[in-house]
């Protein structure tokens, strides 16, 4: 029997429709959503209310057209009509298209053209871009006000449709039966080494993100999931929102963005026990009072640092996982116990090796090599990438296994090692850097906040290192720190991995999930003076 045939009938009869209806029938009267905007009101919605208003949307969208199979843009920041929207589209059996907000035109007008997008749904400070961006586009519906923020007398002359508008009759909702690997979602990566490519979400992928999330983080019944990272993120559309709703029957916390100012009071207020964390919110919030609350989790997507005691002392959970992943594909859940600085080990139904992409070697001995994970297509990894066979060919092999293009090695019980990402391991004069290791090192001289290392292009050796730098209060002046950096780099490692030159600069190009952009470091690198 076809493995593809037997996982997809694990999935027969369900969907993200049905399985939201599941936990409504059940606990028609437990919070789903809460909104916590930075001003104007609050609103939360139960169980029951958020079927209800999903299937209201969905009759509205029906309504103006949109049909099973037919992708719709939400461009918007983290607000409730972006996530209603969304659940409404997998309603009707469309595809939502989310999208970054902080793109320009001609990246909204990709992915406008990629996905093949009829409709878009906005915000009024955004209305005027997607409207250049998809000038085909049948209809834009936009929102009344900006994440709780009042429109601009200019933002609210769009002359677009209402978002409003678009609400029905809950009787004239479409009904279909459940179809689990029709796509209900599409994301772009971050774009951090490549352009932008549409990962395809499909309801049985949303369904297993719904059973193996909350064993990996140890959400329950009864828990709540602050969201302040995009929605147009896999991270929070997945690893906790699928994990927290559809998986245990959870709240979750929305809020526009995150707020070192309020990111306690919300936690207290609201029972959190689960939050996401990046570098800025223990930076960001070091010093602060805690008051008391029940937080229970933290969820690192990385390698986890030592910052529980910062946060209250609750679990910090290291997690790996990607877009085309869907969920955590390697954790080390709350009661488990992996070696300091690894990723955990595989999720339970995925499989992993650690490859040599040149000659195809198995790495079982902890020499760096990239990472590959085989699951089902729809299921444990995303289906595809929308309209880009060439990317579709290039990620898998023949048999199976997706090809991250992350580099890791295997530890101490097998536990899995994050090194970098195969376009940040330099090639400088034949030899192979890794910036992770100079930007290590680099991080061990007072005053140096944060580093990143690139390769600036170089005319006899490819590339060369250089090193950009955000200081610290107890830095050195700018030529003083770039001193210190070179010669601790000239001690410590090999010539050819010395940075060539220190740039001290206020912050790095972001991408999303407040990833550093070295593809744009890169070309910054290219633009200054030569260093050598």
């Amino acid at each position: 029997m076809d493995a593809d045939v037997v996982a997809q009938f694990q999935f027969t009869g369900q969907d993200i429709p049905w399985l939201l209806g599941t936990w409504a029938d059940a606990q028609p009267d437990t919070p789903l959503l809460v909104w916590e905007p930075k001003e104007g009101d609050g609103a939360r919605w139960t169980y029951a209310e958020f079927r209800s208003a999903t299937r209201r949307l969905a009759a509205g969208l029906a309504a103006k057209g949109i049909a099973k199979g037919d992708k719709v843009i939400i461009h918007c920041d983290n607000c409730p009509e972006m996530v209603l929207a969304w659940y409404a589209c997998a309603t009707v059996g469309a595809v939502a298209v989310t999208t970054n907000t902080r793109s320009v035109e001609a990246e909204m007008a990709y992915f406008v053209e990629q996905t093949e997008a009829v409709a878009a749904i906005t915000q009024p400070q955004h209305a005027a871009l997607v409207a250049a961006s998809g000038p085909a586009l049948k209809w834009i519906a936009v929102t009344d006000d900006n994440s709780g923020a009042p429109a601009t007398a200019e933002e609210a002359a769009h002359g677009l449709e209402r978002f409003a508008d678009l609400y029905g009759d809950e009787a004239d909702c479409p009904e279909r039966p459940a179809e689990p690997m029709l796509p209900v979602g599409i994301m772009f990566t971050s774009g951090t080494t490549s352009r932008p490519k549409a990962v395809v979400h499909t309801h049985a992928n949303a369904l297993w993100a719904a059973r193996v999330g909350p064993t990996n983080i140890a959400m329950h019944p009864g828990g709540v999931y602050l969201i302040f990272l995009p929605f147009f993120h896999v991270n929070a559309q997945s690893w906790s929102m699928w994990t927290t709703v559809l998986g245990a029957g959870g709240t979750v916390v929305l809020q526009p963005k995150f707020s070192a100012s309020r990111f306690w009071p919300v936690i207290a207020e609201h029972d959190v026990t689960h939050i996401s964390l990046l570098p800025i919110v223990y930076t960001t919030t070091a010093g602060q009072q805690i008051p008391p609350n029940k937080l229970e989790v933290g969820v690192f997507g990385a390698i986890a640092p030592p910052i529980e005691q910062m946060l209250g002392g609750i679990k910090v959970v290291p997690a790996f996982g990607m877009t085309e992943t869907v969920i955590h594909c390697s954790t080390a859940a709350p009661y488990q116990h992996i070696p300091p600085g690894s990723l955990g080990k595989p999720t339970p139904g995925y499989e992993m090796l650690v490859v040599d992409p040149d000659t195809g070697e198995v790495l079982d001995d902890g020499r760096i090599g990239e990472l590959w994970v085989r699951g089902t297509r729809g299921i444990q990894l995303f289906l595809e990438y929308y309209g880009n066979p060439e990317a579709n060919e290039k990620a898998f092999t023949a048999d199976g296994w997706f090809k991250t293009g992350d580099r890791v090695r295997v530890g101490d019980g097998g536990a899995i090692f994050y090194s970098e990402r195969d376009k940040d391991m330099l090639k400088v004069g034949g030899e192979n850097v890794s910036a992770k290791e100079v930007e290590d090192l680099c991080r061990q001289v007072p005053g140096v906040r944060d580093v990143a290392v690139v390769g600036r292009s170089h005319p006899t050796l490819d590339v060369v290192p250089v090193a950009f730098v955000i200081k610290g209060p107890d830095a050195a002046d700018d030529a003083e720190l770039e001193r210190q950096i070179i010669e601790l780099a000239t001690r410590n490692l090999s010539d050819f991995k010395v940075p060539r030159a220190v740039y001290c600069v206020e912050d790095f190009p972001r991408a999303t999930l407040d990833k550093i952009a070295k593809n744009k470091l890169r070309d910054q690198a290219d633009a200054l003076p030569e260093p050598f």
